[in-house]
């Protein structure tokens, strides 16, 4: 059984961050207050404005459409095929890496909430960082169903939405102080982690993630996670899907 403190993953001695991420310099205040409640991660909360489409451009869809990552048995597919263009509904959740602890923990969550998505008619699509192996590592362990689970290795798709990337979002920003309020949900999730599920390629280990809802290629909402353990609470998800049915 994997414990908390041995899922310190090794870092390879050379991280160059891509060319197309700078991290924004910006005064945060954090409140110990984050560190008082042992509630689930992804209870509802009131929607932010970091939780907005409106950063990003009207042709998300059709440019994020265009990227080719893989599913976890090694096919590619591209992101367009992956849901109904017109007017299927999508939740589409970036994790981290397939060896991040914290991801393992949202990835159960997402699991146990895909039932509700399915019923409303809402397609569940979960990436991650690393090659198809390494995502069916996390399928098979965790467990997760590997028809809802993609793989990005080259981080095509998190450079196309703009997610964060970076030593400082991984390791020292206020928002991934959340985790720790959450100790017990994710000492669950890891029950049956493998540090193996680390991206064989160490820079993907500073790559963030986020939640993105699409209704055809209207992108509905929008939300890049600040830093380590930061999801979106799956209660503003279904809210967001609740409130634009498919037609």
């Amino acid at each position: 059984m994997a414990t908390l403190q041995s899922l310190r993953p090794s870092f390879h001695p050379r991280i160059s961050p891509p060319n197309s991420h700078t991290i924004p310099t910006a005064t945060i205040k954090y409140s110990p207050k984050l560190m008082g409640t042992k509630s689930f991660t992804l209870k509802r909360s009131v929607i932010s404005a970091r939780a907005s489409s409106s950063q990003y451009s009207p042709r998300t869809a059709e440019d994020l459409g265009d990227v080719s990552i893989f599913t976890a048995t090694g096919e590619p597919v591209m992101f367009k095929d992956l849901w109904d263009q017109k007017q299927g509904m999508a939740v589409v959740a970036l994790l981290r890496h397939f060896g991040c602890p914290c991801c393992w923990e949202l990835a159960s969550a997402l699991k146990e909430s895909k039932a509700r998505f399915d019923s409303a008619g809402v397609k569940l699509i979960a990436v991650g960082v690393g090659t198809p192996n390494k995502a069916r590592i996390l399928a098979g362990r965790l467990p997760f169903p590997m028809d809802c689970l993609y793989a990005d290795p080259d981080r095509k798709a998190y450079n196309i939405l703009n997610l964060y990337y970076g030593f400082g979002r991984t390791f020292f920003n206020p928002a991934s102080a959340k985790v720790l309020s959450r100790f017990d949900s994710l000492q669950k999730a890891v029950k049956n982690y493998t540090i193996e599920a680390t991206p064989d390629d160490r820079s993907g280990v500073l790559q963030q993630g986020g939640m993105f809802v699409f209704r055809g290629k209207e992108l509905l909402y929008a939300r890049k996670d600040e830093g380590t353990g930061d999801h979106a609470p799956l209660d503003d998800i279904f809210d967001i899907c609740s409130k634009a049915p498919v037609a």
